[in-house]
């Protein structure tokens, strides 16, 4: 039985590209930079997703790599590369402010409280991460917050996960379920720290080899549904 719920933050319960989206183009707009188009920001997400796995893979330090995704960038568009750390900066503060729901999960996570522990588990930069679920309201459902920053490891790594599973009141892995929609870093690391996994999956992605997926999900609602399937004791 599941009895723990270890959620993902971006692009699973907030729709980080679209709140990342239009916090670039404040930025853009607030530092008196060209326009920020559609194609400039493909050509981000391509950088950023790079920079995010060395990360994980702990090839670069988090304060390095978020400033060098818009050094990349800007070079690429012929605009100053000095700029990159002020930009990020304040690319920040924007993307702090700006709450954009997944899937009606707000309301997911109303219905599930009380039902099971949650708790959010989330790569993104502490005061940013913090600020935007106290914005969202979502701070106010959980059970806890576990931020890569604050735990000095990142998703996947089994040390994230081992601290993660030393501060959360259920200790039995087979009662404990992440959902998230990165097999990099949500699959992965439930994997290696031996709990059920949920891969959110909007998009109906294939999944290539490696990876233990025990539910593929379209919806945050299927992802309910299933649940209780799974949790579900006949009358006696």
């Amino acid at each position: 039985m599941i009895k723990v719920l270890l959620w993902d933050l971006d692009n699973t319960l907030l729709d980080f590209s679209k709140a990342e989206k239009a916090a670039i183009a404040v930025t853009f707009d607030k530092m008196n930079m060209s326009k920020f188009t559609t194609k400039m920001y493909n050509s981000y997400t391509k950088i950023d997703r790079l920079y995010w796995h060395k990360i994980e893979k702990k090839e670069l330090s988090k304060d390095v790599a978020l400033v060098k995704r818009y050094e990349d960038l800007f070079a690429l568009y012929g605009l100053d590369t000095s700029m990159a750390k002020e930009f990020n900066d304040n690319y920040a503060v924007a993307l702090a402010d700006i709450i954009v729901y997944k899937d009606k999960s707000l309301d997911i996570l109303t219905s599930l409280k009380g039902k099971y522990k949650q708790y959010i588990v989330s790569n993104g930069v502490s005061k940013i991460q913090h600020k935007r679920l106290k914005n969202s309201g979502i701070d106010k459902i959980v059970d806890g917050v576990f931020i890569s920053d604050d735990i000095g490891y990142e998703k996947p790594s089994i040390e994230f996960f081992d601290y993660v599973l030393n501060h959360i009141e259920y200790k039995d892995k087979s009662e404990i379920m992440i959902i998230g929609d990165t097999l990099t870093s949500d699959i992965r690391g439930g994997n290696l720290a031996g709990i059920h996994t949920c891969w959110y999956n909007p998009q109906k992605k294939g999944c290539p080899c490696g990876y233990k997926v025990e539910l593929d999900v379209q919806s945050l609602g299927e992802f309910v549904e299933v649940l209780k399937l799974i949790n579900y004791t006949p009358n006696k």
